[in-house]
């Protein structure tokens, strides 16, 4: 993986790249301790996750985040901060980061966020090349799945209908609907802390990002609602993965009828989606 490090003290980008390059598929591509800087250096450079300081002088990082994700929407961002004020950090999410690092800088922190975000990438490349060799022209070899491979193969297909295979909660979809349907457990009863070896604060934030992936899927389908009310497909999953009245929020919202959007849960989302097999 590449990365690039945005600090304005020159100590912590040092830091995190000794950290960082302990990994050796790991390489830090380049540091810079200003948002100028960075988006000039972007241009011409090849970067998979960037870690950027929450407070520089200038741009901020959440400024920061929002023109790169722009100029290039496939990197991915971690923040980096010893600010603890939760609005902050949401506006950080709703920008698009996927963790936060905190300040001083802890080696196992920096090192399970990094491995996480690298997995999430390897991911969603692994089901981008599946989306390809699924939506090719080619004709497919014959089926020869076990059931396991059906059903993943299922969800990933309503993922591509939803627009959302390329977003960061793809993998996490993913893998929560297969513990779903090999355990056969709803959402709720499954035990993330043990499934996942996660905290309760790292279970907030993978659910930050699936929200952000599912409320894609929400806007996505609201539009293909409005250019085709009529289609079976469209309807149903409005129905099974959000609630139809949701959809129809969504749409009223989308034509300016309505201040707010229509609402998602994870609850209904992953219920319905494993029902779709």
């Amino acid at each position: 993986m590449n990365f690039y490090i945005v600090d304005d003290d020159p100590s912590i980008p040092m830091i995190l790249q000794q950290i960082i390059e302990k990994n050796m598929t790991n390489t830090v591509v380049g540091t810079a301790p200003d948002a100028d800087k960075a988006l000039t250096d972007l241009v011409h450079l090849d970067v998979n996750i960037m870690l950027v300081d929450l407070l520089m002088p200038g741009i901020s990082g959440i400024e920061l985040i929002k023109k790169v994700h722009q100029l290039k929407p496939t990197i991915r961002f971690i923040m980096i901060s010893q600010v603890k004020d939760s609005d902050l950090r949401a506006e950080a999410y709703e920008a698009g980061i996927e963790f936060f690092i905190d300040k001083p800088i802890n080696v196992i922190e920096v090192k399970t966020v990094v491995e996480k975000v690298s997995q999430n990438i390897q991911m969603t490349q692994k089901l981008e090349n599946i989306q390809s060799l699924v939506g090719g022209g080619a004709t497919p070899a014959p089926p020869q799945h076990d059931q396991q491979s059906v059903n993943r193969e299922t969800v990933l297909s309503i993922l591509r209908f939803l627009g959302i295979t390329s977003e960061a909660g793809s993998s996490d979809i993913l893998a929560i609907s297969q513990i779903m349907q090999e355990q056969n457990l709803s959402f709720r009863e499954i035990d993330f802390e043990a499934q996942y070896h996660i905290d309760d604060r790292e279970k907030k934030i993978m659910f930050q990002r699936i929200r952000r992936a599912i409320k894609t899927g929400l806007t996505n389908l609201a539009t293909l609602c409005m250019d085709d009310m009529g289609d079976e497909i469209v309807v149903e999953y409005a129905n099974t993965l959000y609630e139809y009245k949701n959809v129809r929020n969504e749409m009223l919202y989308l034509e300016g009828t309505r201040s707010t959007g229509g609402k998602t849960s994870l609850k209904h989302f992953f219920d319905g989606l494993v029902q779709e097999r």
